[in-house]
């Protein structure tokens, strides 16, 4: 495997979880967060997705990586976009049902998520408008990443399919070992589920599309389940 290729592997499986659990370590060691630090974390999130986004790319194309083995392509439009639709409805609803029921659970290992919810989710209008821009952007950055091209990557280095999957969930999981242990397991999953639909598809716009409404719900569902309180103008 070229070294850019494993550089950028190495970024998204050791880089991307360090800097993410270390962020998340300073502010949850503080008793309050301001609205302009959670604003500065989106925008710098935003930002730094985009950049590695591009990196990946730019290298994917150099080493003669097509849109189809990326998972641009669109084959079977109208099917492709009724799985697409049906899914996420389902998606979106399993989310905002899932955050409902763990905001009314009194069990002690909730208390971790939702101190964690306090500090980065949106408390404000001011604040859920870029943080919607954030769930676009891991929609379509972090599918990129992880579905497009680690995908893409492991399978011209001949690997099964399932272990391909398998694989690129558990770097994806990695990504979010800031959330805990449960957080890390429950987002490999995710990314499992993500990554067979990609291999099923044969495209990345599904996935693109479930992953931006599972964390549109996370903004707009989890301040009012996991943090009891309402989003308000500012």
């Amino acid at each position: 495997m070229p070294w850019d290729i494993l550089l950028i592997f190495f970024v998204l499986g050791v880089i991307v979880p360090w800097r993410g659990r270390a962020k998340l370590q300073h502010l949850l060691a503080k008793p309050r967060v301001e609205p302009a630090e959670r604003l500065s974390l989106y925008r710098s999130t935003i930002a730094f997705q985009w950049v590695a986004t591009a990196v990946a790319a730019w290298r994917a194309w150099a080493h003669g990586f097509t849109l189809r083995q990326l998972g641009l392509a669109m084959p079977r439009r109208v099917a492709l976009l009724i799985m697409t639709v049906l899914g996420a409805a389902l998606i979106v609803t399993l989310q905002w049902l899932n955050l409902r029921r763990m905001g009314r659970s009194g069990v002690p290992v909730r208390r971790p998520l939702k101190a964690l919810a306090e500090r980065i989710l949106p408390q404000s209008t001011r604040e859920l408008i870029p943080f919607l821009a954030l769930s676009v952007t891991a929609g379509l950055c972090e599918e990129f990443l992880y579905r497009g091209f680690a995908m893409a990557v492991l399978s011209r280095a001949g690997l099964p399919v399932g272990v391909v999957i398998l694989l690129s969930s558990v770097i994806f999981g990695l990504a979010h070992l800031y959330q805990g242990r449960a957080g890390f397991v429950s987002t490999m999953v995710l990314g499992i589920f993500f990554g067979v639909s990609r291999a099923a598809f044969g495209s990345l716009v599904p996935a693109m599309v479930w992953h931006m409404g599972v964390d549109l719900v996370a903004g707009i569902a989890g301040p009012r389940y996991l943090i009891h309180r309402q989003v308000v103008t500012e």
